[in-house]
């Protein structure tokens, strides 16, 4: 969860610097399948998942089927620089 919160509040700050607008969401099923952070700014949705590990995800298939022009991207040690700076 530290991870997360991190995550969260960086790319707060980035865009807050940047300039760039967009509405937070968090998006979760009945089934709890989840999206740490979505995006939408620009007209589309930008769903991110917040992983410590070194996990291949792909997003869940309900996100895909309900948002299908959506976009998803898994931040992670290795490419968080990127996402928040």
């Amino acid at each position: 969860m530290l991870w997360e919160n991190f995550l969260f509040i960086e790319r707060l700050k980035k865009r807050t610097y940047q300039g760039i607008y967009a509405n937070n969401y968090f998006w979760r099923t009945w089934d709890q399948k989840e999206i740490d952070l979505v995006e939408e700014r620009e007209g589309k949705l930008f769903g991110y998942e917040f992983k410590w590990g070194k996990k291949s995800l792909k997003p869940p298939k309900e996100w895909g089927e309900t948002y299908p022009d959506s976009e998803f991207a898994i931040i992670s040690p290795e490419n968080y620089l990127e996402f928040i700076t």
